[in-house]
């Protein structure tokens, strides 16, 4: 049977394998604008830098216990670690990839050290963010406030039906890195130098010996006080800087970091030393008083300057002040002592000074306060805002101890008292409220702080004071004596505990006061005492302890050993 001959279709196909391969035809090129907008498409680096970020570090300059990315702990405190509190941190977990910072302790290591490593993190999710580049939604920007000047401005801007959201401009270089300044803030924060015009405010201290440098910076939020020896000579002491208030003041501090907006220093007193050591306070601190020789001696030299620097809740300085002691050095001095001091002060607000750190020191004072309906804590009225009981004085008189308090210090028991002499013309009632003023003082104090850097807007963090009263039951009974109970514990670390204050208890004693006869006088004792009590667990071992074997060994149990 012959073979059948090949189809039409069968050519067809030969046809087409032996064409060579067609190409495909090239797109057009992208016409300019449309590249641009597949660049401001595609969004740039995020800006927040991971290896920065620690939510653990709450102690400002100082190294919280087990926080690993602390920047104020040292590889000695990394060494007492016990694990690491916060082990990852990123910066926004709807990223979808972004940079993480990993912590850990390697406790096989002699000491034990901390290790630090930056990872690449990749989000799960689908519906993730590629990119934070809009750096204005990543704080609350303050709005502008109206004014005369910016009125039609702002009207042009925001007046219409709509207006623009978005930034000014976009960075379209999506390979650029971020500038250094990326994650800085237009605003002082603690520790940071205090910027001048030309430098920083400078705060003279000694560094290696006990000479005077001038390179030291004051730090925001830094109460310091030094004192430093310099070398004089009185022939040239007009043309010492250092001993010139100009020097001082002649430089305008920056009232930001890297801004245009200055803040003068300005003089706030001047005190003239003589040479025998007294001073006088002048009248008038308007007239720059400068060095200059005269009979042999250098006058209106600085001998001490004391800072004070008054800023806003936002970390702004708005205002600096000098106070300034001037003195005379004579012919024979070859140096002369310089101190030099400086405080800040947040604007509207009363310093208070803290007992610690968080937690209290020994020694220092209890603060205390009250709590009215609505608001913080009201400290207390009297010169610290201290938990005060009766001072025992040299007479020993309750009526004329009254009104004199003592602070309780943290940890020391106490004990004072007063005689109170009692006659038959005095009457019970107003006897008995004398007697709890005399105790308790005009206004006796409704809460402590628990710690000793608690805030007075922060409520939970102080403790209501239990008050009791034990008396009898009789017509006239007057207080004769207040017991103040603060128990406390450790908190934190074993390593570093931290002193808290959890229960205070005052309790008013009474006693029965019985009608003296015509021309009898009493006299009785009125008393009042402090204890603190330590109510901490103790540490539990991480072993059991081995059981003891009560035997007597053999007298020559060890020979010949001794």
């Amino acid at each position: 049977m012959a073979a059948a001959a090949p189809g039409l279709g069968f050519y067809f196909v030969l046809i087409l394998l032996l064409l060579p391969p067609l190409r495909a035809e090239e797109p057009a090129a992208e016409p300019a604008d449309t590249r641009d907008a597949a660049r401001v498409r595609s969004a740039p680096a995020p800006i927040t830098d991971v290896a920065r970020l620690c939510v653990c570090d709450l102690l400002v300059a100082q190294c919280d216990v087990n926080c690993c990315c602390d920047p104020d702990c040292s590889a000695e405190d990394f060494s007492l670690f016990t694990t690491c509190s916060v082990p990852v941190v990123i910066g926004d977990s709807q990223l979808c990839s972004q940079k993480a910072a990993v912590y850990s302790l390697d406790v096989e290591a002699n000491p034990p050290e901390r290790i630090f490593k930056l990872i690449d993190q990749v989000n799960p999710s689908i519906f993730c963010i590629h990119a934070a580049n809009y750096e204005q939604a990543l704080y609350l920007k303050s709005p502008e406030i109206p004014t005369p000047e910016n009125f039609d401005q702002l009207l042009e801007k925001f007046g219409g039906a709509s207006f623009r959201a978005e930034p000014d401009s976009w960075n379209l270089d999506t390979d650029a890195q971020n500038p250094p300044e990326a994650n800085e803030t237009s605003r002082y924060e603690y520790g940071v130098p205090v910027q001048t015009k030309d430098a920083f405010l400078r705060l003279p201290s000694p560094v290696v010996s006990s000479w005077c440098s001038d390179a030291n910076p004051a730090g925001f939020l830094v109460n310091q006080a030094t004192k430093c020896i310099r070398s004089v000579s009185v022939e040239n002491c007009d043309s010492i800087q250092a001993l010139s208030m100009l020097f001082y003041i002649n430089s305008s501090i920056l009232a930001v970091p890297k801004s245009s907006q200055m803040v003068n220093i300005t003089v706030q007193s001047i005190a003239v030393q003589s040479l025998n050591g007294m001073r006088t306070l002048l009248s008038s601190s308007d007239v720059l008083r400068l060095p200059v020789v005269l009979d042999e001696l250098c006058i209106n030299a600085v001998l001490g300057v004391n800072y004070h620097i008054t800023y806003t809740d936002t970390g702004e300085i708005i205002e600096a002040a000098a106070a300034f002691v001037l003195g005379a050095i004579s012919k024979e001095t070859l140096s002369i002592e310089q101190s030099f001091k400086i405080s800040f002060a947040q604007e509207n607000t009363q310093p208070v000074p803290l007992s610690g750190n968080p937690g209290y020191v020994v020694g220092l004072p209890v603060r205390a306060g009250f709590h009215p309906q609505g608001s913080g804590i009201i400290q207390s009225s009297n010169k610290h805002s201290q938990l005060t009981i009766l001072q025992s004085t040299s007479t020993q008189d309750c009526l004329a101890a009254q009104g004199a308090r003592t602070p309780v210090l943290f940890g020391y028991n106490m004990i004072s008292g007063c005689k109170l002499r009692i006659t038959a013309a005095m009457k019970c009632q107003p006897l008995a409220q004398t007697l709890l003023d005399v105790l308790k003082g005009q206004s006796f104090p409704e809460y402590v702080a628990s710690f000793g850097n608690s805030q007075a807007q922060d409520v939970l963090d102080w403790v209501p004071i239990t008050q009791l009263h034990i008396s009898q039951q009789s017509p006239c009974q007057i207080p004769v004596s207040l017991g103040i109970e603060v128990k406390w514990t450790k908190y934190g670390s074993l390593v570093n505990p931290q002193a808290r204050i959890v229960n205070v208890t005052a309790t008013i004693t009474t006693t029965t006061l019985k009608q003296l006869p015509s021309g009898r006088e009493k006299i009785i004792p009125i008393t009042s005492s402090v204890v603190f009590t330590d109510i901490s667990s103790p540490a539990e071992p991480s072993y059991k302890a081995w059981p003891t074997i009560n035997i007597k060994l053999p007298f020559d149990f060890f020979y010949p050993f001794v």
